[in-house]
């Protein structure tokens, strides 16, 4: 079943269209959190707007040629609203609520909107959530998923709509010492394999850095608070949501600083006298994906300079010491702890 489909949860999203329980609008068309997929191509799409935050996807949607923003707020809305909104929403549960709440604001009077959620990713809640909001048209199970759908208008609960548009807004976490919001990596919390990392940089770094993977800017943070040497930074973050609260919780940082919304794993342009990462070891699901920590240390060895210092955490079973024996002189075990590992790598100097 997964071969037959990679992405069922978008399958399950166009089934009702495709078995003709529901009819693909001609009027504009807008997909929150979208992805592109084979199941997609089966129908008009002139008039879907894309909104997807998370640069891989992006990417992906964008090179099919489909109409991609990070945030739909960017552009006018169409003079009516949208006919149809489908929506893929986050597992996070605060984060999907208001993605439900704002896909029924972007609606026309009377117009759908249509999710589809992964049995094993929180379907049966999300399906209660938007009942909750506006009541259900229908619903059907396919591929291990739920989709369901309402109508945008009368049957909506306002009040209910405009408190839960507001649960994934920024706000203070750690006694204030950070702005953050429900959907991004560790979002009420500093993880504990960035605090491990935190407690053992040295005080020694110095010159330009990057932080590959920066989240919403604690390990930056770290760096420019405990290491006086460092006179610039580049922060790179693939989901702009997280990106954004960098750049609020760095704003009064004394070192230059640079923000990047990119895909670490393309490639990175810049060269540093050192690189700081916590690599992420999933995609967007759930299993073990080893080969993207691997792929942040081979960027972060062609992005460092002669001599330049890497340092990162990562869980302790996964095999990164191939990549990093590649692409650097030498390397050391710093600190194990709660099966986390932070390692300090040294490019090898000029011959």
């Amino acid at each position: 079943m997964s071969h037959a489909h990679p992405d069922p949860a978008l399958d399950a999203l166009l089934l009702p269209f495709q078995q003709g329980d529901l009819s693909w609008p001609a009027g504009p068309i807008l997909f929150l959190r979208a992805r592109d997929g084979a199941a997609l191509r089966q129908f008009p799409l002139d008039r879907l707007l894309c909104e997807q935050s998370f640069k891989p996807a992006a990417d992906r949607l964008m090179q099919a040629g489909l109409d991609t923003v990070e945030d739909v707020s960017s552009v006018p809305a169409p003079a009516d609203r949208y006919a149809l909104v489908l929506v893929l929403p986050p597992r996070q549960r605060d984060e999907a609520r208001a993605l439900f709440a704002r896909a029924l604001s972007l609606a026309a009077p009377g117009g759908l909107v249509v999710a589809s959620l992964r049995n094993d990713e929180g379907a049966k809640a999300g399906e209660g959530d938007l009942k909750r909001l506006a009541g259900l048209s229908g619903s059907l199970g396919k591929h291990h998923c739920r989709v369901f759908w309402a109508r945008a208008g009368e049957g909506c609960d306002e009040m209910l709509l405009a408190e839960w548009r507001q649960r994934d807004a920024p706000r203070p976490i750690l006694e204030g010492r950070f702005i953050s919001r429900p959907g991004v990596f560790a979002w009420d919390r500093i993880d504990a394999a960035s605090a491990l990392l935190a407690g053992h940089l040295p005080a020694d770094l110095a010159g330009h850095g990057a932080d590959l993977g920066a989240g919403y800017g604690f390990l930056s943070a770290q760096v420019l608070a405990h290491c006086p040497g460092v006179a610039a930074m580049d922060l790179y973050e693939a989901e702009a949501r997280a990106l954004a609260l960098a750049r609020e919780n760095l704003r009064t940082a004394s070192a230059a600083l640079d923000f990047h919304w990119h895909d670490v794993t393309t490639g990175v342009s810049g060269q540093y006298d050192f690189i700081v990462m916590n690599p992420p070891f999933h995609a967007q699901g759930r299993e073990d994906r080893p080969d993207i920590g691997r792929r942040f240390i081979e960027v972060a060895a062609g992005a460092l300079k002669p001599r330049g210092r890497l340092w990162l955490v990562a869980n302790r079973h996964l095999p990164y010491e191939s990549a990093l024996g590649a692409g650097f002189g030498q390397a050391r075990a710093v600190a194990e702890r709660d099966g986390f590992k932070v390692i300090e790598a040294v490019k090898a100097g000029r011959a």
